[in-house]
């Protein structure tokens, strides 16, 4: 008895396992520095940069790359629209980014 079955369709195994472990380990460090800027942020002064800078990150990083493995895993979301949305959360993820850096503590 086995605790895991992997099956690939048309590809290597080990690959499909590589690249899954490699966007485990990418959400991983977005997560954990979303956390770190998150403690600073209670723990210092209380820049709402840090907050914003943390969001901007986890949906640059962390939502992108749940979709990417998540929607052809559990839904039948075609190509086209993952990419659209995928790109979607990656732009305003950036948006976000900027706006920590030169928008949102202005004086």
């Amino acid at each position: 008895m086995t605790l895991l079955q992997f099956s690939t369709t048309g590809g290597n195994l080990w690959l499909a396992v590589g690249i899954f472990g490699l966007s485990a380990v990418t959400v991983g460090l977005s997560v954990l520095i979303a956390v770190l800027l998150v403690r600073g942020y209670r723990r210092g002064p209380g820049h709402r940069g840090m907050l914003t800078l943390a969001v901007g990150l986890i949906f640059l990083t962390t939502v992108p790359e749940l979709l990417r493995v998540g929607l052809p895993s559990f839904t039948a979301v075609g190509t086209v629209n993952r990419s659209i949305l995928v790109s979607s959360f990656e732009l305003l993820g950036l948006g976000t980014i900027l706006w920590a850096i030169y928008g949102s503590e202005r004086r």
